[in-house]
């Protein structure tokens, strides 16, 4: 039997918008967004991987009756027109929490919100990026080939354009669509919880240490090789911040640890690492020397500790050794919930995610002893109020077969 070929949607059903790049151009978009009706689909296109920054280089809307905008917002300094206009409306996106720090810059935050990624994950979709969503509801493939583009470039090519539009081409139609699956599957409160969440969510605000977060850091073996990246990680953030480039097109975090843990005898071997992939990264070597060298030479009680937090959580697979009576719970919990999610059809993260239950068997005191204990724990973590009804009472039951004794004994 031939497969059948599903076509692909490569250009939007109307004439591609011109880009609106100045304020009287946005003025005219805004009229014509209040000249439409319901709910707003939006996105944004960011540079990352080549700017530091994480500013929106383009706006996509669309609103029945209304059509498809594109905005270049880089010229533009004043969105409370805009924001005037759609602020008060409900939002449409997919996979809200990577715009909406990016619009909020702006001025531009939605009163509700709807995300079809979010919305795909309570209904227990195996594939939620847009364009699965879209082939599995209207059989039609969108082309994706520009989603790492360079979005600062300009002047923007045409067919980067044309992809940027397809993005909230069909999303009105998309939530229409889930919010009939939703309400068939009773799971329609769930979202409106899970929306509500979001419209209020804000970026987390970086720790205090994010040179923690380089990649291959696991690695180090001493405080003075953690101290060089430490100090390599800071002079990139700042010669990134101020070239608005990405940190990796300064130099890659596998250069990092290879000048912290390799026998190197001068600039000429930092010249010479692989991974120092190219003449621009290669441009950096005495820098990165210099570098190395300070730290060569500072003090062991100036150098950065090996473990981040001496307080923190290990993770649970270390648990039967360093925190046996959590152990105990986690084997109980963890299974229980894993099974309330397949049955149904959801995964576990989304019924809640990891890190509460992590927490709750940790540092139980009396929290397990009662669901409203429990409940009250959870909301700490924000926890939302679906979630803690269906997770509670299997957690209850599932610490059923322990003694008072192994629910509130305390790891030392």
């Amino acid at each position: 039997m031939t497969e059948v070929e599903i076509p692909i949607l490569a250009t939007p059903r109307e004439p591609l918008p011109t880009i609106s790049a100045d304020a009287a151009a946005l003025s005219r978009v805004v009229t014509s967004l209040l000249s439409g009706s319901g709910p707003i689909a939006i996105d944004a296109e960011r540079a990352s991987g080549f700017r530091y920054s994480s500013r929106a280089y383009l706006i996509q809307l669309r609103r029945r009756g209304s059509g498809t905008h594109l905005i270049d917002p880089i010229d533009i300094e004043d969105f409370s027109e805009l924001a005037s206009a759609i602020n008060s409306t409900t939002w449409i996106l997919h996979s809200a929490t990577q715009d909406l720090p990016c619009l909020g810059d702006l001025g531009l935050k939605p009163a509700s919100l709807f995300d079809t990624e979010v919305a795909a994950k309570l209904l227990g979709k195996e594939r939620v990026g847009l364009a699965a969503l879209i082939e599995a509801e209207f059989e039609l493939r969108l082309e994706k080939e520009h989603s790492a583009a360079d979005w600062s470039t300009r002047p923007l090519p045409t067919e980067w354009l044309n992809y940027a539009a397809l993005d909230v081409e069909l999303l009105v139609e998309l939530r229409e669509a889930q919010i009939a699956e939703l309400n068939e599957k009773s799971r329609m409160t769930w979202a409106e919880e899970e929306f509500a969440y979001l419209a209020e969510w804000q970026k987390p605000l970086a720790n205090g240490e994010p040179w923690r977060r380089t990649s291959g850091l696991h690695q180090l073996k001493t405080s003075r090789q953690l101290g060089i990246v430490q100090a390599l990680w800071q002079e990139r953030d700042r010669l990134a911040q101020s070239r608005d480039k990405a940190p990796g097109r300064i130099f890659s975090d596998a250069a990092m640890i290879d000048v912290a843990t390799k026998d190197l005898k001068s600039a000429r071997d930092v010249f010479r690492l692989e991974t120092l992939r190219n003449r621009s990264h290669k441009a950096h070597a005495d820098l990165i020397w210099n570098v190395r060298n300070r730290v060569m030479q500072l003090p062991e009680n100036e150098l950065p500790q090996r473990t981040k937090n001496p307080g923190a959580i290990p993770p649970p697979k270390a648990w039967a050794e360093k925190m046996p009576a959590a152990a105990k719970r986690w084997a109980l919990i963890r299974p229980a919930l894993n099974e309330l999610a397949t049955s149904l059809t959801i995964a576990a993260e989304v019924l809640i995610s990891p890190e509460p239950v992590r927490q709750i068997c940790a540092r139980p005191g009396d929290s397990l002893l009662a669901e409203e204990s429990m409940a009250e724990f959870f909301r700490q973590y924000n926890v939302r109020s679906w979630q803690i009804e269906l997770t509670a009472p299997a957690i209850k039951e599932a610490i059923a077969q322990l003694t008072v004794s192994e629910l509130t004994e305390q790891d030392q």
